[in-house]
């Protein structure tokens, strides 16, 4: 098997399940319980998610776990727009929020009933157009909302400049007397393993990330949430009070160890794997760039590492999805959520694709279950899938 959708999901790593496995079967207690064994469950809880934020330049007050990035995703999103309205005077309307235009479906489809959304643009390389963010940016917008990598073309955007036009905003705000909030979230799921992030010197006052990503248990995620949003924000999932009220629900503690442990091993390990991931990519490009189909590379060189997102314009990228299987070679056309549905990505329409290079674009992303002999194997596979559908296609 060859597998090259990691940005879908990756595999349990052996440490983390080691790690794991005490909390699933000897001490199993509920975090919440009087007695001591549950007590010393949740010291480990609580250690858990010290070092889950400690990755990220935080404290383990400053997130909340939830199960997985979408809800945290959801979580941030769930701001008391009704009470921002009421306590500022200075609203002409509700308010408003600002979301990239290729952001996953679980940003991008979040619409609060009182909000209006304002869709900011890209440019080819799928990188944010900065003017526009600026002229999106109305006086009653609240919040702003950029993954920090992108899921399907593992694009970065610049998020400290971003966070420098917020912060310059909230500045002019102040000085026209206007105090209505404007916050920064930024879905970093996809880059946890391979960037050194810090929320401090990114900027953001809320962020997700993610377990799944980053060979850690699935259906755990968290949201990083600063001080400054917290009396503005409301839980979806209401109950017992757990995670500072923000989250009930009895804890998942076998997936808060096991994302602790994650989450340190790809912080430990980022800089080897940029540097591995940058060979692979390079390595599979070359191959590519000898089908007689010539490949679009999807995304410039501000990109996550282990994305070789790639178009083959006139072909249908489905059909070389199953050929592959049939070789049990993995990979898919897009985020797994949206090509299950057989949906064209917003992604690359966004970035001003033509619909025969959507058709045929697919998502290629390493992880640790590659080594170099299988991308050149998958790469030369791809070629020949690629061209046996060209010559079908032409009668050739």
């Amino acid at each position: 098997m060859i597998y090259l959708d990691h940005a879908a999901a990756t595999p349990l790593d052996s440490r983390v399940k080691n790690a794991m496995e005490p909390f699933l079967a000897d001490q199993f207690f509920n975090p919440s319980s009087p007695y001591l064994p549950a007590k010393k469950v949740k010291e480990a809880y609580e250690d858990a998610k010290n070092r889950i934020a400690h990755t990220i330049g935080a404290k383990g007050n400053d997130i909340v776990i939830t199960a997985g990035a979408t809800e945290a995703n959801n979580l941030a999103f769930n701001l008391d727009y009704e009470g921002i309205a009421i306590r500022n005077t200075n609203l002409k309307k509700y308010p408003r929020i600002a979301v990239l235009a290729t952001e996953h479906d679980s940003v991008r489809g979040l619409s609060p009933d009182v909000c209006d959304v304002d869709f900011i643009k890209v440019d080819n390389n799928g990188r944010i157009v900065l003017k526009d963010l600026e002229r999106k940016i109305h006086s009653e917008t609240v919040l702003v909302s950029v993954a920090l990598a992108n899921n399907e073309t593992g694009v970065v955007q610049p998020l400290s400049e971003i966070a420098a036009i917020i912060k310059n905003t909230r500045e002019k705000r102040l000085k026209r007397g206007s105090n209505v909030p404007i916050f920064l979230h930024s879905d970093a799921s996809q880059a946890l393993s391979l960037i050194d992030i810090s929320v401090a010197r990114l900027g953001v006052d809320m962020m997700t990330i993610n377990s799944a990503k980053i060979c850690g248990p699935k259906g755990v995620g968290a949201l990083y949430v600063s001080h400054d949003v917290l009396s503005f924000l409301k839980p979806i999932v209401s109950g017992g009070g757990q995670e500072n009220g923000l989250r009930a629900g009895t804890e998942n503690v076998p997936g808060v160890i096991g994302f602790a442990k994650a989450a340190e091993l790809a912080k430990n390990h980022a800089a080897t794997n940029r540097r591995k991931y940058t060979d692979y990519c390079e390595m599979f490009r070359e191959i590519l760039r000898d089908c007689k189909v010539k490949p679009i590379f999807l995304s410039g060189r501000k990109k996550l590492a282990n994305f070789c997102s790639v178009s083959f314009p006139g072909i249908d990228a489905e059909r070389i999805i199953y050929m592959l299987e049939d070789q049990e070679i993995y990979l898919s056309t897009g985020a797994a959520c949206a090509a299950s549905k057989g949906q064209k990505s917003r992604t690359l329409q966004a970035m001003g694709l033509k619909d025969d290079e959507i058709a045929g674009s697919l998502r290629i992303s390493f992880g640790p279950t590659n080594d170099a002999q299988q991308i050149r194997t998958a790469a030369r596979k791809i070629v020949e899938a690629v061209e046996s559908e060209y010559n079908r296609i032409h009668g050739e």
